[in-house]
């Protein structure tokens, strides 16, 4: 399974990329507990240790592409993949995620990115 989501932040995409590759910014943005790196092989935590993967291409203030995958992932599952496209116009980005090899039952995720990513990013960047 896959899916796409869109959605903008009145944020440059400079701001965006490196608050989601810090550990930092990436708790402060979503309000979960986060480890995080910028460099590429590096692996991350996000969401209390729930969500656990490794930076696979970096490139700043574009794209960002993880591998990603949450304690409900059965053990023979692979991981899954994200790919952020960050497009930035006059101070205003839209942010674009690419969600691959998700579980089928994994149609839950659609919702958690919204209600524990975008939701509270759209009030940390405002």
């Amino acid at each position: 399974m896959e899916f796409t989501l869109k959605t903008t932040f009145n944020a440059t995409a400079k701001q965006i990329y490196k608050a989601w590759l810090s550990t930092q910014g990436h708790t402060k943005m979503t309000g979960g507990e986060a480890f995080v790196s910028d460099r590429v092989g590096d692996p991350f935590t996000a969401w209390d240790g729930y969500i656990k993967g490794e930076n696979k291409i970096l490139e700043p203030y574009h794209k960002i592409v993880q591998s990603w995958r949450t304690d409900n992932f059965e053990d023979k599952e692979e991981d899954s993949q994200i790919e952020l496209i960050l497009s930035e116009t006059d101070g205003i980005t839209e942010l674009t995620l690419i969600h691959t090899n998700v579980p089928e039952d994994g149609e839950h995720y659609i919702k958690g990115w919204q209600e524990h990513y975008f939701e509270p990013m759209k009030s940390y960047f405002e």
